[in-house]
């Protein structure tokens, strides 16, 4: 059997070499695929057709890809979690030197310093004065978010010596294991705010954290802090930043993210999104983005689903059934009976569950008959059936 995966970015060989060719067709203009792979385009006006089984996203940040909408159908989106995490991490890191120290505004001035070296030299003396800035061993920073990326920061900041406080009710046990121990935990993200002398944002966007740092947030933060949002513009509220910037509550705002709201402020560093534009990000997305795929469309596996839960079941002689469903009672049930009554048995199952929805593996005994699986597939609350 051949696969077509349908790529819509430009992409890292890295990433394309790990489709066999052999096996696999891909390409920027196949027809019927049954995979998607896609950085940045975005999917919601495309028409992404019924052969599509799974989108791939090299990346984190899902915004681009009609989620709801493929997940009704049963597509499984993934993304790339902890691929490029070192490359933020890095450039949050550097965020921190840029505020704490006043950098791009001082290379601006210098940058409009004329005449010979005496009239420069004098400027330089007479500016200086105007970018004091401060150290950041000792300063207490506030992670919210403590995942790949968070979690890397936070650990980064320990060891300038700085003191760490993070927030994230979803912490993961994988992302404790990583996250040293030296940093503390507060009480809430209000308290968090609170006692942090500069804060930085590391959570995804959804209906809950839209504008999680408002006005109200903003306003217990310390006089003169530091703000840095290097995951998603929509995050922050920039016409509270901006007023906050404006009154000297906050000293400086560095972010990802250039907005026509804040690019201009001279408080403000806003970079062109480059948090994970570096070659060896880019190409660590891209290989895990293409190896889950592959395990998906060969075996029905999932990993780093951000709509259906994990499911890895090593593979047993006989035929396998991958079912996305609804999570609601009775289809595991269904599915079991229906082949019982084909008199077929099964070897191994996986069932999880995440949020409304579901994924199963199934593995049976030998052949599974045509009709045997249409009947599966047309269960009530199965989304979508393969059979493998």
């Amino acid at each position: 059997m051949t696969y077509r995966i349908l790529v819509l970015d430009t992409i890292s060989p890295a990433g394309l070499e790990r489709f066999p060719k052999d096996r696999y067709a891909v390409g920027p203009d196949l027809e019927r695929p049954d995979a998607v792979l896609v950085r940045s385009r975005d999917l919601h006006s495309m028409e992404i057709g019924e052969s599509v089984k799974a989108v791939g996203r090299a990346g984190i940040g899902v915004d681009n890809i009609p989620v709801e909408a493929l997940t009704a159908r049963g597509v499984v989106v993934f993304n790339t979690p902890g691929a490029n995490a070192n490359a933020v991490k890095e450039l949050v890191v550097a965020g921190l030197f840029l505020a704490a120290r006043r950098i791009t505004a001082a290379w601006d001035f210098v940058r409009g310093l004329a005449g010979d070296s005496a009239a420069v030299s004098e400027a330089v003396e007479q500016g200086k004065k105007q970018f004091i800035g401060f150290e950041l061993t000792g300063r207490t920073l506030g992670v919210v978010g403590l995942g790949a990326v968070g979690g890397e920061v936070a650990n980064a900041a320990l060891a300038l010596g700085m003191r760490v406080i993070g927030f994230d009710p979803a912490l993961s046990v994988l992302g404790a294991w990583r996250l040293s121990s030296e940093v503390q935990q507060a009480g809430s993200l209000d308290t968090l705010f609170m006692d942090s002398e500069i804060v930085t944002i590391h959570v995804p966007l959804n209906d809950g954290t839209k504008g999680m740092v408002d006005a109200r947030r903003i306003a217990l933060m310390r006089q003169g802090a530091v703000l840095l949002n290097f995951a998603r513009a929509q995050l922050v509220d920039d016409t509270a930043v901006v007023a906050a910037l404006d009154r000297g509550h906050l000293a400086a705002y560095v972010t990802d993210f250039p907005t026509p709201a804040v690019k201009g402020h001279p408080l403000v560093t806003a970079l062109p999104h480059i948090g994970a534009s570096t070659a060896e990000a880019q190409a660590s997305s891209v290989v895990m983005a293409a190896d889950q795929l592959r395990d998906f469309l060969e075996h029905g596996a999932v990993r780093h689903s951000v709509n259906f839960p994990d499911a890895l079941l090593a593979r047993h002689q006989g035929s396998r059934i991958a079912i996305a469903n609804e999570n609601v009672p009775g289809v595991v049930g269904r599915i079991s009976t229906a082949l019982a009554e084909a008199g077929l048995n099964i070897s191994e199952m996986h069932n999880g569950s995440k949020g409304d929805y579901a994924y199963t593996l199934v593995d049976v005994d030998g052949p599974v008959p045509p009709k045997v699986f249409e009947d599966i597939r047309r269960l009530g609350g199965v989304l979508s059936a393969r059979l493998l």
